[in-house]
């Protein structure tokens, strides 16, 4: 549809007129409504007009969402498509049906919009937190504590690592597993009531039918049969007048009760009050009322129904401040007790019950009356509350007027309930609504206590994962239970609990989630960011180590700035006291400065950078190496930490990327208020190795010469490693290479003839995941790179990995250096380290004659 937009399309905008004329609304870049119809008829591309679709019919649904952009894609006939949702599932159901959407707005075919409005329903109500967790969790993130959903249901983490708070619907990780297993016990709850000398109705517990005449004699009628262990209303009836109905209702309970057990309780006349009390404090009241109608003479009770279903504020599920009223078999059961069908006319200001309980959920109302409830009641709520031990408990009264003291209005505690339903206190049907989650977050985080741990996001094109785990190492040293994730994987407290690239965001909240853990290093690769974003809203420190070409050509990033982009949305994310860390050296990583809201720090390889200088002039903090030191700027005063000879990661100065990565590092230590000596003793102790770096700069001494084991896997990366081989005397340099399927054709081609430069000698293999290419057609481009840079170049094809390194080792001459260049680091580790072994065994087999001192 490129060469067709919506102007040349006969009567496609009066199609879409007809189908949405609440688009109207949409005001789009005219700024003004009816403005999303003008770009249509002006002509608008496909992309756009799906956006608004999308957004539109999640409306009609109920979810009233309205951010959306439509981009270019950088190819002909492709766009970005981004719009706003409130559930997932929503979200990408929508983004499926409006295309189809579009495509008969387009054929000029009928679509019928009524089963997806409804299936978005169904989707939001399986997906969504209730009310009740809905309220806790947006409380926590007003307060900016960040929460991570747990599970499909409503298991909820506030907070990240060791100060983490859970939350499950309104039960808390701090709730007495006791009290609430008092309070699903509705015969210990009385008990214990009782004792304490609370307002409760007579009742009896029986678990068998035959019990039921003897229970109902002691009790008196009119009584109430309830399981002992229900909630949500199931299987309780109310106002029972003689034993035949009792039988119905105690049968009824016994469906509804897992242990068996069916209280039979005294029916107290009044009103059904929930006094809801947190952190043993009453914080609100509402007194409830059952789905009802209320006849005018004229109408049946269906259409009184279909009549009080017709107010706004009623919705499907809990997508409104009132549920609409079901007619289910309990509904069309009283209607009939009350000797009426749906199809009778209802008397005038006849008040007909649909509902034998007063829950929100089956259609009932609620008016707040925190204000009125008289003190006495509130010391037996908040009472109530430490007998049952509960931090957060709803408890249900019924009396005639709350204003009173229930021993004068002969009013009783029904029950308690841990984890009370807060719908009918945030948006009461009358009456004032009541905040009652802010409550609930007060009591898990206190004034003074803090939800979040440090989080320090490391990206760039070369040298985060070493960055990574440098910092990692500093904190551990420093005392901090580290979890980190890196291109290797995801270390809590330095084990390695999950293998491979684990640098996107479902791995930043594997950390996260870790209550173990209490300082955070995440590194965050271009491909997690395009595909599913973080994993974390908000960081501490993010670093950026440099911006080089890449992967380009995927996922609509096809240049460098483009790229440079999308590295830049880590230091958009620093919290506003936090800092980003730039490195000066790299123009589009030092342009990052001007879109953050946070301290911006600096680091350099040249101290005499007219960028540090300004930085330094500003007061503001850098690092840089000057005079062979790795130096911390404050202002213009020098903090030197440590000789870079004397960092084990940088080969006695000679690998100098890796003082470049060093330097950020050093950095965020520094601000994070790690002493020097700190910085300096964790550097020295940081040793390139498998264990703590594996795959960067891993050099193994073999008899007769070394082998070298790296990640460089991009032109940036390669040009680095030559710099350090440089300085490695050998008798004859062997360089084993690969291509990458997802890199453009040029970049490939470079590598070739950077290698050329490298080696004296080259092996082509072919990479274990080939992403796109054909191995034949990686290793041709490698081949045409070498060859143009030198046609002579001696070149060996052995497409296997573990056959390519071997052959280099096997057949190693004296004094050589063998690279290899791996992107599968744990697989070429094992390979060099065994090799490594049987030549070790070999060389130096053992005898009891080596026992010293024998």
């Amino acid at each position: 549809m490129e060469e067709r937009p919506s102007n040349k399309i006969d009567g496609f905008k009066e199609r879409l007129e007809k189908m949405f004329p609440s688009m109207f609304a949409h005001r789009c870049s005219v700024g003004e409504p009816g403005g999303f119809f003008q770009r249509v008829e002006e002509g608008t591309w496909m992309g756009h007009i799906i956006e608004h679709i999308a957004l539109e019919i999640q409306t009609l649904a109920g979810m009233d969402v309205g951010f959306g952009r439509t981009r270019g894609y950088g190819e002909k006939g492709v766009y970005n498509v981004v719009f706003a949702y409130m559930e997932e599932s929503v979200g990408r159901y929508a983004a499926k049906v409006s295309v189809e959407i579009c495509q008969a707005l387009i054929d000029g075919k009928d679509y019928d919009l009524s089963d997806d409005i409804q299936r978005m329903r169904e989707l939001r109500e399986d997906e969504r937190l209730g009310p009740s967790t809905g309220s806790i969790v947006e409380e926590a993130a007003a307060r900016g504590i960040p929460w991570i959903r747990l599970n499909k249901y409503s298991l909820c983490q506030l907070g990240y690592g060791a100060n983490q708070k859970r939350i499950q619907a309104t039960v808390t990780s701090e709730t007495s597993s006791i009290g609430v297993e008092l309070a699903c016990d509705k015969e210990d709850t009385k008990y214990l009531l009782e004792q304490a000398e609370v307002q409760t109705p007579r009742g009896d517990i029986i678990r068998r039918e035959s019990s039921l005449e003897e229970a109902c004699r002691y009790v008196g009628f009119p009584l109430v049969v309830k399981p002992v262990d229900g909630n949500h209303g199931r299987g309780i009836t109310v106002n029972i007048k003689n034993y035949d109905d009792a039988l119905i209702a105690f049968r009824s309970a016994k469906e509804s009760s897992k242990s068996g057990a069916i209280i039979i309780e005294k029916y107290i006349v009044g009103d059904d009050y929930r006094l809801l009390v947190i952190n043993n404090k009453l914080v609100a009241a509402a007194v409830r009322t059952p789905a009802h109608v209320i006849g005018d003479g004229k109408s049946t009770i269906q259409q009184l129904i279909d009549e009080v279903n017709k107010d706004p504020r009623r919705g499907y599920g809990h997508e409104n401040v009132l549920t609409q009223i079901t007619v289910n078999d309990l509904t069309l059961s009283i209607i009939k007790a009350n000797g009426y069908t749906l199809n009778s006319v209802l008397e005038k200001d006849k008040r007909l019950l649909l509902k034998d309980t007063a829950n929100l959920s089956t259609g009932g109302t609620a008016e707040d009356v925190t204000d009125i409830v008289h003190p006495a009641n509130v010391f037996m709520a908040e009472r109530i509350s430490k007998i049952i031990d509960l931090d957060i408990c709803g408890i249900d009264v019924m009396t005639t007027d709350i204003s009173k003291p229930l021993e004068e209005t002969g009013g009783a505690v029904l029950e308690v309930n841990a984890g009370p339903g807060f719908r009918m206190h945030l948006a009461p049907t009358s009456g004032l609504p009541r905040n009652v989650a802010a409550h609930v977050i007060d009591k898990l985080f206190p004034q003074g206590s803090t939800s979040r741990i440090p989080i320090i996001a490391v990206t760039g094109t070369n040298g985060k994962t070493t960055t990574t785990r440098l910092i990692s190492h500093l904190a551990k040293m420093k005392g901090y239970k580290v979890g980190y994730t890196t291109s290797d994987g995801v270390y809590i407290q330095n084990r390695l609990l999950m293998k491979g690239d684990c640098t996107g965001p479902a791995s930043a909240e594997f950390v996260l989630k870790d209550p173990t853990v209490n300082f955070a290093v995440l590194e965050c690769a271009r491909g997690g960011l395009l595909r599913a974003g973080l994993g974390f809203h908000k960081c501490d420190i993010g670093i950026v180590t440099n911006v080089a070409a890449d992967h380009l050509g995927l996922k609509g990033i096809h240049t460098i700035e483009q790229l440079a982009k999308v590295k830049g949305v880590i230091p958009e994310t620093v919290l506003p006291d936090g800092y980003a860390i730039l490195n000066a050296d790299d123009d589009l990583v030092y342009d990052m400065r001007k879109s953050v809201n946070c301290n911006v720090a600096l680091f350099s390889m040249d101290e005499n950078s007219p960028r540090i200088k300004a930085m330094q002039k500003l007061g503001g903090i850098s690092a840089v190496y000057e005079n062979g030191y790795i130096t911390i700027c404050r202002g213009e005063w020098k903090l030197r930490v440590i000789k870079a000879v004397n960092v084990p990661l940088t080969y006695g100065g000679r690998a100098t990327f890796m003082i470049q990565n060093v330097l950020p590092a050093v950095i965020a230590a520094y601000v994070k208020g790690f002493t020097i000596d700190e910085i300096k003793i964790g550097l020295e102790t940081f040793i390139p190795s498998p264990a703590q770096t594996p795959g960067r700069l891993n050099l193994f001494q073999f008899k007769d010469f070394q082998v070298l084991l790296d990640y460089a896997h991009n032109p940036a990366g390669m040009r680095a490693l030559q710099k350090f081989i440089e300085n490695i005397d050998a008798t004859i340099k062997v360089g084993i290479i690969a291509g990458v399927g997802d890199r453009r054709e040029e970049d490939t081609n470079e590598i070739g003839s950077i290698a050329a430069d490298m080696f004296d000698e080259i092996i082509i293999r072919q990479d274990k995941h080939l992403r796109g290419r054909t191995e034949d057609e990686l290793i041709g481009m490698l081949d045409a790179g070498i060859k143009k840079k030198d046609p002579n170049k001696k070149t060996t094809i052995i497409p296997n990995e573990k056959e390519a390194a071997t052959f280099a080792i096997k057949n190693a001459i004296k004094g050589a250096l063998i690279v290899i260049c791996s992107d599968v680091i744990p697989d070429a580790l094992d390979l060099v380290q065994k090799l490594k072994e049987e030549e070790a065994n070999k060389l130096y087999e053992f005898s009891t004659d080596d026992i010293p001192n024998k």
